[in-house]
């Protein structure tokens, strides 16, 4: 075991599993104490069960770490205020946060259903607004405390994951306001975009469709490839190193991370403007606009030409 996280006190939901399970690991082999929140349901949220959150706090403990399990639905506002006291009840304080519970529910845009939407952004986007919320109240007091997030690379745009997109680019919004809000209190927040094969990432109706005849253009074989090149587990030390006091001047980022590669993201600037003496008319906008802003751009989305 390491010392980097020495005496300190984590959190990490949806560590029962793939991610999270690898993010709690390291954590606890680096010194950290850690509540393993898992609800124990499938890849759309369905069910429960205790079983993984019970085996990554038993996995912990044989290797000489401590941890508990926390089963609560991280959708849910409360399980943020239970997450934060059983941390403080059972280890005595609570020093990092990690955001990493999530689900699926796919569907096209046009065929999107409000339940689908709302439940996506229920566990994504409100879950780590719960936890966040919760945790600040700590962090402030005590003047110290790391926050970790994950968005995705699908938040910058993937067929199909309307919900989940808008889920996770609204993460990197929360993890840089979040940031801004806290790091006068010597709080800091990050976040990543994981790239791995996980359950997620990798369904079961990916692998049927690959089977017979492609999924998006994937072939089984790549789709076995890709998991092979970007286990789970390569998440975990970028993140485990963001919560170290080696990350000290990191705060407000976003990064992507799976297999050997780790990168760290651009903040959106404006690359061409132009300004009006007084308001803008239409006809003036539609002038200059192409002249000087949208110049040289094309629907990279068009439908195809016949």
């Amino acid at each position: 075991m390491g010392d980097r996280l020495k005496d300190r006190v984590a959190i990490v939901t949806g560590a029962g599993r793939g991610i999270g399970r690898g993010e709690a690991l390291l954590l606890a082999a680096e010194g950290a104490a850690v509540v393993i929140n898992d609800f124990g349901g499938s890849k759309a949220g369905e069910g429960s069960e205790k079983s993984p959150a019970d085996d990554v706090v038993a996995e912990i403990e044989a290797n000489g770490g401590k941890a508990a399990a926390n089963y609560g639905n991280i959708a849910d506002f409360a399980t943020g205020e239970e997450l934060v006291k059983q941390a403080v009840d059972t280890f005595g304080k609570l020093d990092i946060v990690v955001n990493n519970a999530g689900i699926l529910r796919d569907r096209m845009v046009f065929n999107m259903s409000e339940a689908e939407w709302d439940s996506v952004i229920a566990v994504h986007l409100k879950g780590h607004f719960n936890l966040t919320r919760a945790a600040c109240v700590v962090f402030r007091q005590q003047r110290s405390g790391v926050i970790v997030n994950t968005s995705s690379e699908s938040g910058l745009g993937n067929m199909g994951q309307a919900n989940y997109a808008a889920a996770k680019e609204g993460i990197v919004g929360l993890t840089r306001t979040t940031a801004r809000d806290m790091g006068r209190y010597g709080v800091r927040c990050n976040a990543v975009r994981p790239r791995a094969g996980t359950r997620l990432t990798i369904s079961d109706e990916m692998r049927a469709a690959a089977e017979k005849g492609g999924a998006a253009g994937m072939q089984v074989s790549a789709l076995e490839a890709f998991a092979k090149a970007n286990p789970p587990e390569a998440i975990a030390p970028l993140v485990v190193w963001l919560c170290s006091d080696e990350s000290v001047d990191v705060n407000g980022r976003t990064f992507l991370v799976g297999g050997t590669q780790i990168g760290l993201y651009s903040e959106p600037e404006v690359i061409a403007s132009i300004e009006a003496q007084g308001e803008w008319d239409l006809d003036r906008l539609s002038k200059e606009l192409p002249e000087q802003v949208t110049k040289g751009l094309s629907n990279q989305f068009a439908p195809p030409k016949e």
